[in-house]
């Protein structure tokens, strides 16, 4: 039988994960899901990760759409700026989507990754009903949909931290805004609004959320406030799509290390899966840990090397040179109280795990909701895209965490990651950030289970498309 419904995403883990989470839901509701992934250049090894994908998601296709074909003549630009490129890239995938949905028998729809929206017009040639899985909470979704009705000569830069006031979002320093918005009005500026425009377009808008944890902004989307006068497309909070991602065979030491510690008395540090930080503030990470006394699983990634060979710029994905990077004597003064690993840990294991007390993170949502299904306070430390909104969100409005202060600087000195460790593990402050941990824990399960918030917006998206 053929698909009921063909997901779009492209190749990168923040956004294709959430998705892949997605489409194993729908398949869990009878859906007949292809999920078609856009095989752009910056991909790396695509043909391997789809392959590992349809084998533990045998009730899901996948397809990998192959690139554009250059035209003759034409080579990369070495200078290019890679967010153009990627949505160039992407909207070059058209006719290759196109030709693939026309071979399916009996689809319904398309649901396209937010990044993914000029696929919106594929969907209008196609005839099909398209949606917007916006793989983010409600809280930044409502703010993009405002942001392009407040004008273009906003100049958000300008603004330091002046507090900005969308609709059903706590107010948010303008300098907390992802960093394309607080530049120049370049290409990449109107690429970006560009992308917050097309949020109008769909049926309607999938978020990986869920109605409880963000309650003000998801009636304000659902009363139109953040386009007032104009149509906001229905809102279907259907998270949180959290699943577990392994990186081989066995249980990973880390796992056996933490069973051996006592409940909650473990600080967990993790910036994701495509951050790196220089290694002078590996150095001051790792000080801080070692005055604060606690213990401490740190997941450390090889730090980006700007030398003079281009290639370099995504770096720091190889596994760290522990030895060299981190103070001399640190490994053998924290054994057996810390343990740190190069570039990999599991991390929706690692937070569920019974050890884990604290969780220092990048604020990617996909991270903040592991942490949130998992009931583990958070140290807050954004780095680029929507990370310092999020931070603000879970700190602010959320209550779920702690800003480690001077993330907005060139380094987090040591003292404050000491001091923010010690807030957390030790003081009432800490106390009650786990208590309300616990509870968005709980709640996050109650919007899954049967009658639950998320649960029925799954049916009510399945109804929408007309599939029984």
């Amino acid at each position: 039988m053929g698909s009921a419904v063909v997901l779009y995403t492209w190749m990168v883990r923040g956004h294709l994960h959430p998705m892949v989470q997605l489409a194993g839901r729908l398949a869990g509701h009878g859906v007949h899901v292809t999920v078609a992934i856009a095989d752009v250049p910056s991909s790396g090894d695509s043909t391997n990760t789809v392959a590992r994908l349809s084998a533990s998601y045998p009730s899901v296709s996948f397809h990998l759409l192959p690139p554009a074909t250059a035209r003759s003549g034409d080579e990369a630009d070495p200078d290019a700026d890679p967010f153009i490129t990627l949505i160039a890239d992407l909207r070059a995938t058209n006719p290759a989507l196109l030709a693939f949905v026309r071979s399916l028998p009996s689809v319904k729809a398309l649901v396209l990754d937010f990044f993914c929206g000029c696929a919106l017009d594929a969907a209008e040639e196609l005839g099909l009903p398209a949606y917007l899985f916006f793989t983010s909470g409600a809280s930044p979704l409502a703010a993009y949909l405002h942001i392009p009705v407040m004008g273009l000569d906003v100049s958000f830069g300008d603004m330091g931290r002046s507090l900005l006031h969308f609709p059903g979002v706590h107010p948010v320093p303008a300098s907390d805004l992802p960093e394309v918005l607080l530049g120049p009005h370049n290409e990449q500026y109107k690429a970006t609004i560009g992308l917050f425009e097309q949020l109008a377009r769909p049926k309607g808008i999938l978020a990986n959320t869920f109605e409880w944890l963000e309650p003000h902004a998801v009636k304000a989307i659902e009363d139109g406030n953040p386009r007032p006068g104009e149509p906001v497309p229905r809102l279907f909070c259907v998270g949180p799509l959290v699943g577990e991602e392994k990186g081989g065979e066995g249980k990973h030491e880390c796992l056996t290390w933490l069973d051996a510690r006592p409940a909650r008395s473990v600080v967990f540090l993790c910036f994701g899966s495509a951050s790196s930080v220089p290694a002078e503030q590996l150095r001051e990470i790792a000080v801080g840990l070692e005055r604060s006394g606690h213990a401490f699983l740190w997941a450390v990634r090889a730090p980006v090397a700007l030398d003079a060979d281009s290639t370099k710029r995504f770096d720091g994905r190889g596994e760290a040179a522990l030895e060299a990077l981190l103070p001399e004597g640190f490994l053998d003064r924290t054994r057996g109280r810390g343990l740190v690993v190069p570039t990999w840990a599991p991390q929706v294991e690692v937070l569920r795990h019974p050890a884990t007390g604290a969780f220092v993170t990048h604020c990617g949502w996909n991270s903040t909701l592991e942490a949130i299904t998992a009931g583990v306070p958070m140290v807050c430390w954004p780095m680029y895209a929507e990370q310092r909104l999020n931070k603000v969100f879970v700190t602010e409005g959320m209550k779920l965490g702690v800003v480690m202060e001077g993330y907005d600087e060139a380094v987090v000195k040591a003292e404050e990651v000491e001091a923010k460790v010690r807030l957390v593990m030790e003081s009432q402050q800490g106390k009650e950030l786990r208590e309300r941990a616990a509870a968005a824990k709980d709640m996050a399960a109650a919007a899954l289970d049967v009658g639950g918030s998320s649960t029925a917006a799954f049916v009510d998206f399945l109804n929408s498309l007309e599939i029984s």
